[in-house]
């Protein structure tokens, strides 16, 4: 499954449930939470387990904050880069089974997870003008999705999906997050770059949308003593209490 803007198209590729949960009905699972939490990784499983799509909003920013760089578009010029947003012809994989992002007909999976890019992501995500079209595209994947879909990000529960059927945040601490982060990256990166692309990441993002305090009705999933499996389960759980339901034999 793929959804390509501004044209948007949508495949759909068998996936294989593992969990049953509100079939034939509508479940939209909200997922927020700040850098270095397992929002990504979580998040699949999840939509792996429950047979649903699965939506990285955060690499639409990062595809925008490329294609500005690629471009060579100034990042302060706030005009610019809402434009850019609305302008971009983006390809995103919505399966949780594989990576793939393109921009303008460019493969850009790899070179959006690259530390310029997470160096440079909040002038994007900071500008109003293009979160608002990015919220545009990601609401209209999830009804091109039919409402069965896990979204991830920092402004999922409260913006993008304020009436999902279950909104959690997924947290850790900031040591547990700092160490995640960086086994993501392969250990290439110094205490301090790590703390640039996660902390520093994290406040300026914060600016404009609070992704770490849970809202009226918004679980909080802490990860930071659990392992990978702990935490999928954990979610899942939340998911179950949210819509009411109990795990079948």
């Amino acid at each position: 499954m793929f959804v390509s803007f501004p044209e948007p198209v949508v495949k759909t590729a068998p996936v294989r449930t593992t969990e049953r949960i509100r079939l034939g009905k509508t479940l939209v699972i909200a997922i927020d939470g700040p850098s270095g939490s397992g929002k990504s990784s979580v998040s699949k499983e999840v939509a792996r387990r429950l047979g649903l799509a699965f939506l990285d909003t955060g690499a639409m920013y990062r595809a925008v904050t490329w294609h500005c760089l690629n471009a060579k578009i100034d990042l302060k010029n706030a005009a610019a880069v809402e434009a850019a947003a609305r302008t971009m012809r983006f390809e995103q994989n919505l399966t949780p089974d594989a990576d793939f992002v393109k921009v303008n007909g460019i493969n850009v999976t790899e070179p959006i997870r690259r530390p310029e890019i997470s160096q440079n992501v909040s002038a994007v995500a900071t500008n109003l003008g293009a979160r608002k079209e990015l919220v545009r595209r990601q609401q209209a994947i999830i009804a091109e999705c039919n409402q069965r879909i896990v979204v991830e990000g920092r402004d999922i529960t409260t913006v993008v999906a304020p009436n999902a059927e279950a909104r959690l945040i997924l947290t850790a601490s900031e040591e547990a997050r700092l160490r995640r982060r960086g086994r993501q990256l392969g250990g290439t990166q110094t205490a301090a770059q790590l703390a640039e692309q996660v902390l520093a990441r994290d406040a300026k993002d914060s600016t404009v949308v609070d992704f770490q305090r849970a809202a009226d009705g918004v679980f909080t999933v802490d990860s930071s003593e659990l392992d990978f499996a702990q935490t999928v389960d954990a979610v899942i759980n939340v998911v179950r209490r949210a819509v009411n339901e109990v795990p079948t034999a």
